[in-house]
C-alpha cells in the first residue's frame, strides 16, 4: 500500500533521469569506487555519470548507441561496466549476500558446485506447495517478489547479453540499485 512516507521515498524529482543516483545514493557508492590507477593520464572522466549511464541502460533497457549524447561515450560507459564487473567492483558495491534462496527448477549438483565455488554463499531450494490451493510460503514469497523487483528493469525483461556474466552483472545491477535507494531513504520520524 502506498503511504505518503513511502511516495517520498521512491519520489525521483529533481533528477535528469528517474534512473540516475541522487546524492545521498552517490555518497554511499562512491567510497566504494576504484581510484584512478597511478602514473598514465589522470582519469578524465566523472565517473558518477558513468554509473547513471550504467543505471539508464539498464532502467530503460536501451541499446548501448541508444544512449542520450549527455552521457558519456557508450564505448567509455560499456568498458568500465566490464571492468567493474571484471575487478569485483560490482561485488564490492553490493557484498551482502549470504545465502540464495532458488526454485525447485535449480536443484542438482551443477548449481550446488557453481553456488559453492563461490566460498561465501549457501543455497537454499524453496519448493512449492503440493497442496491443491494457494498457500503463501515464505521463502517462496521470496524468491518471486525478488523476481518482480528484478522484472522492473527493462534490460532484464529479457536476455538480451550476449554472455552470462554480463546478465548476471546487470542482475547485480539491479539489487544494487534497489538497495541504494533503501539505504538512502531518510528515515521515518
Amino acid at each position: 500500500m502506498w503511504t505518503p512516507e513511502h511516495r517520498r521515498a521512491a519520489e525521483r524529482s529533481g533528477l535528469r533521469y528517474p534512473s540516475d543516483l541522487s546524492d545521498a545514493e552517490w555518497a554511499l557508492v562512491a567510497p566504494l569506487i576504484p581510484p584512478s590507477k597511478h602514473g598514465g593520464r589522470p582519469r578524465s572522466v566523472n565517473v558518477r555519470e558513468v554509473l547513471n549511464a550504467i543505471f539508464y541502460v539498464l532502467w530503460t533497457g536501451c541499446q548501448w548507441k541508444a544512449l542520450p549524447k549527455d552521457f558519456p561515450p557508450k564505448s567509455t560507459v560499456y568498458d568500465y561496466l566490464d571492468l567493474w564487473e571484471w575487478d569485483g567492483t560490482l561485488e564490492r558495491l553490493f557484498p551482502f549476500i549470504e545465502r540464495i534462496f532458488a526454485d525447485g527448477g535449480y536443484q542438482g549438483e551443477k548449481t550446488a558446485n557453481a553456488v559453492a565455488k563461490t566460498g561465501a554463499w549457501t543455497l537454499e531450494i524453496v519448493k512449492r506447495s503440493d497442496l491443491h490451493r494457494f498457500v503463501v510460503l515464505p521463502k517462496r514469497w521470496i524468491v518471486e517478489r525478488t523476481f518482480a523487483w528484478i522484472s522492473r528493469n527493462r534490460r532484464l525483461a529479457r536476455d538480451f547479453e550476449r554472455h552470462a556474466r554480463k546478465a548476471a552483472a546487470f542482475v547485480r545491477l539491479a539489487m544494487i540499485r534497489l538497495m541504494l535507494r533503501r539505504l538512502s531513504a531518510s528515515p521515518s520520524s
